[in-house]
């Protein structure tokens, strides 16, 4: 982050778009479930020499010379993985979260096999067998939901494994805010003999804390990014259980060949090298309480919302997240929320929820999440006075209806916008979210 001053004359554009979006981001309440903030630690470990190498292959067994040092933080970071999540395997080098999972299936599945995850508008993620990603193109996918309640189904998930012996099921979520029933799920796949996949990437830090019950003992395999409630850089890893190899003894083998050569080539040993960052800070005691108070933010925040007329799916939430569904007030509110909700400086993002009567691109529910907001060290009361903004915000575009008509939603969302800019409540909520940001600041040793 110190040769910033020097980007300043080298490339001034990118220069300032980097300083603009620091102090968007400053200036924000970063509420996208998926999103936090790196520690300086993380973030400086990323601009280093280590963008510069090649490291095709395994430590001590590369592709190319030049390795002895990279070898020596991949095994770090594969041997904190390991303690951290208590397996017995790790792979450190997939990309991000997409890949990791794609590489599980390569070394699992064959194409035409039959997939189970969560339904993607039930809070399920695209590369769970969803049709329009390549898992649902390549694969047979049979989805489960979640009941009238918002839980998931337990029950049809366990009819439609038996219907369909699956040879792999997904349990994970991206917009499901109850803890995930990983040992229903493990006798599930015991009874159709299928593979069973974690993919922990929204809780991998709620788990890695102990905010969140741990899939290890249940799953053969757990898949992670590193960037959202662990805090680490934009990664992701694999891990195989004891249970994993009991089933499949060459897994972690099979693991890796299709992360390399199978799937991609050589890692990105500067994430890599972040990754290891992280895992350690994730390890220290303080993490454990910052763990902690993501859940009790947004529990808080949930009941402040419900307070103050809200709807929340499930009525609560057990982890970082929270679904908000605005149906009481029209189909397809997503999109108005977003963006107003971004004009008062509120971050978060438009989501499906289960029972969509709208479409993905306009979708009647919003997606909160608190790992950011509570790594600027905001509690329970903050919690409080960001429910009432956003109920505020919500309350100015209740008249607002999304057209039926394609071909008048974009003339429709441009009057939206024009007019939502001048609206005195929004105004009024990005004043009070500045001053907020003012007194938990992000960031306050950059200077840039």
């Amino acid at each position: 982050m110190g040769t910033l001053k020097n980007l300043k004359t080298a490339d001034p554009e990118i220069y300032k778009a980097i300083r603009n979006e620091l102090k968007r981001q400053r200036n924000s309440l970063e509420m996208i479930a998926s999103e936090n903030c790196a520690s300086i630690n993380v973030l400086n470990t990323l601009g280093t020499v280590l963008s510069n190498k090649y490291s095709e292959g395994y430590p001590k067994k590369r592709y190319y010379a030049g390795n002895e040092f990279i070898d020596v933080i991949e095994t770090i970071a594969i041997e904190r993985a390991k303690s951290l999540f208590k397996v017995p395997h790790a792979n450190v080098q997939p990309l991000s979260g997409a890949p990791a999972n794609f590489a599980v299936y390569a070394a699992l599945c064959k194409p035409g096999d039959t997939i189970m995850g969560l339904n993607l508008s039930d809070g399920g993620h695209l590369t769970h067998g969803w049709k329009t990603n390549v898992t649902g193109e390549f694969f047979k996918s049979v989805p489960y939901h979640v009941k009238e309640n918002g839980y998931i189904d337990i029950e049809e998930a366990r009819r439609l494994a038996v219907e369909n012996k699956p040879k792999l099921i997904w349990i994970g979520a991206t917009a499901y805010s109850r803890e995930l029933p990983f040992e229903e799920f493990a006798k599930i796949a015991d009874e159709c003999g299928a593979y069973l996949v974690a993919d922990i990437a929204h809780i991998a830090g709620l788990v890695a804390g102990g905010a969140h019950k741990s899939p290890v003992d249940y799953v053969h395999i757990v898949t992670t990014t590193t960037h959202k409630t662990l805090r680490g850089p934009r990664g992701a890893m694999i891990m195989v259980t004891d249970r994993g190899l009991r089933k499949d003894p060459e897994l972690a083998e099979k693991i890796d060949r299709s992360v390399f050569p199978g799937f991609q080539g050589g890692p990105h040993d500067n994430v890599t090298a972040a990754i290891a960052v992280a895992l350690l800070e994730a390890s220290r005691p303080e993490f454990a309480e910052y763990a902690s108070q993501i859940v009790k933010n947004s529990k808080a925040l949930a009941q402040g919302l419900i307070s103050n007329g809200l709807r929340i799916v499930t009525d609560g939430t057990d982890n970082h997240l929270i679904l908000v569904d605005l149906t009481p007030f029209g189909k397809g509110k997503g999109v108005f929320a977003q963006e107003a909700l971004e004009l008062g400086g509120i971050i978060i993002n438009k989501n499906t929820v289960p029972k969509e009567q709208s479409s993905s691109f306009y979708p009647s529910g919003i997606r909160l999440g608190t790992p950011a907001i509570t790594t600027r060290g905001m509690k329970e009361e903050e919690m409080k006075v960001i429910a009432k903004l956003i109920a505020d915000v919500i309350g100015q575009i209740k008249g607002y209806e999304m057209p039926d008509d394609k071909e008048g939603r974009a003339q429709y969302l441009k009057k939206f916008r024009k007019e939502i800019k001048r609206n005195a409540a929004i105004k009024t909520c990005r004043e009070r979210v500045e001053e907020l940001c003012d007194r938990f600041p992000l960031y306050p040793e950059l200077r840039v």
